[in-house]
């Protein structure tokens, strides 16, 4: 029986036997809407979410059954980018804020407190003030964070290594747009930063899950990983990050937001996956494997 915790920032669902270094984050899957955010948005409540990771939390539900704790956060994309760095605010909507060196995120207004959804929808009239942001990363970022920061300590101190699978979802159009003439397009990208966030044998494991489930997986284009696998890759401590997005159409109707008809069909093909990239790291699975 696993064990939950719910606070403001995140749920964590821990197993009740941890057997796997692995570790699951679900940074963008957040749908807990507060109203007076709602309210100061010039967006609908249905545009509001279109940057949101949709039920990629429902995706990898299991992971705790199969001995890896699951972090998930509760506060939106569009409110908080926990997939960001503290300090990568951006002054065209936060008051107060001088301008930084070029970061093409915040350039592109996806900063930690982001100016736009996708599409590069603006979601505020004009500014905030700055207590505004201040308060989101102490009730949100940090919280979020400290307990990831945790797990990961906890299963290198445990395993000898760590493995955090950084969960996402990406638009169909995104992957459209880098598909080639007469070339299926890839259902699955594997990010880890060119080689720098973790181990070639890390990602070989991970990808023949994938693969083994029949879905198409190509590597760090159009996603490379963003602050979380900077952050917490470190393949020479033993500590590896790896990002993970999947095409939204596999289970959503993106344009409604709403789970496909089959989707509990790929929520069992993903039960399998996530199976996969536990076992393989278990220890008794690697000693064997020697």
């Amino acid at each position: 029986m696993m064990h939950r915790t719910v606070t403001e920032a995140y749920c964590l669902s821990r197993p009740a036997l941890h057997s796997t270094p692995v570790v699951f984050s679900s940074p963008h899957s957040g749908r807990d809407y507060p109203l007076a955010f709602l309210q100061s948005s010039i967006l609908s409540d249905h545009l509001i979410r279109s940057s949101e990771d949709a039920f990629v939390d429902e995706l990898f539900a299991d992971a705790p059954q199969l001995g890896a704790p699951l972090l998930a956060a509760r506060g939106p994309r569009a409110y908080i980018d926990l997939n960001r760095a503290a300090d990568e605010l951006d002054p065209a909507v936060i008051e107060g804020i001088m301008r930084a060196p070029h970061n093409p995120r915040i350039s592109s207004g996806l900063g930690v407190i982001p100016r736009v959804v996708s599409q590069g929808r603006p979601i505020y009239r004009g500014k905030i003030g700055l207590a505004e942001p201040e308060q989101r990363l102490r009730r949100h970022w940090h919280p979020y964070h400290d307990a990831l920061h945790g797990l990961m300590d906890e299963s290198l101190l445990r395993f000898g290594e760590a493995v955090l699978i950084d969960c996402h979802s990406m638009p169909h159009e995104a992957i459209e747009a880098h598909a080639r003439p007469g070339v299926p397009h890839p259902e699955v990208v594997l990010g880890d930063r060119f080689g720098a966030s973790a181990g070639r044998d890390v990602v070989a494991r991970i990808e023949a899950a994938f693969r083994g489930a029949g879905l198409r997986v190509v590597h760090n284009a159009p996603f490379a990983g963003a602050y979380i696998t900077q952050t917490y890759g470190r393949p020479s401590r033993r500590q590896h990050a790896v990002q993970i997005e999947i095409d939204r159409s596999l289970y959503m109707d993106e344009g409604r937001i709403q789970r496909r008809p089959d989707f509990a069909a790929f929520q069992k093909l993903m039960m399998g996956i996530v199976a996969g990239i536990t076992t393989a790291f278990r220890p008794d699975t690697a000693l064997a494997a020697e």
